[in-house]
């Protein structure tokens, strides 16, 4: 399985340059994330990708919008890939909105809300809690057959929590099935 850090998004451009929380909430891509995602996709095209997953923030969309258009695929969205909600760029965007946004795409099966409501709660999604998800996720996908052929379009936290390692964004990290979380 090859994962997928989105392009840069508004949020990422300020954030980078500042370390102050913009505000934004699900941002959009830039410009550079767009480029980022493209190249992420010439990547990608010799790694024989038949199924794609993304989270359903819009910077994952968007950049999975670009993979799946340049590959061919389809866009499966899984909430179990967000980001950690610690944020204003971790407050999502309801189903019904989303679809109305990206009408090839599914949403139906979200919850709304279907992210770490951390802003309502008033805590972030603590680290444990995303180690579960990746834990969750890395059991389900380890028992798929084309384990080898999936890309998962995803965020800093979920790929840290599956990798250990921090990765900038159009990162891909490739993880291999054998290896524990």
């Amino acid at each position: 399985m090859i994962l997928v850090r989105h392009g840069q998004s508004e949020f990422n451009a300020v954030y980078s340059v500042t370390r102050v929380d913009p505000g934004i909430p699900d941002p959009q891509l830039t410009e550079i994330g767009r480029t980022q995602a493209a190249e992420a996709a010439a990547a990608l095209a010799s790694q024989q990708i038949r199924r794609l997953i993304a989270s359903p923030y819009t910077r994952a969309i968007q950049t999975a919008e670009i993979i799946a258009d340049m590959l061919g695929l389809a866009i499966e969205i899984d909430p179990i890939v967000r980001e950690r909600a610690a944020f204003a760029c971790d407050i999502g965007t309801a189903p019904a909105a989303l679809g109305a946004r990206f009408p090839r795409l599914r949403f139906d099966h979200l919850d709304h809300p279907w992210w770490h409501d951390h802003v309502n709660l008033g805590t972030p999604e603590t680290e444990e809690a995303v180690l579960e998800r990746c834990a969750a996720f890395r059991s389900r996908m380890a028992r798929v057959p084309d384990f080898e052929h999936v890309a998962v379009v995803t965020h800093w936290g979920f790929i840290k929590g599956l990798t250990g390692q921090t990765v900038t964004n159009g990162t891909l990290v490739r993880l291999q099935r054998e290896l524990p979380l």
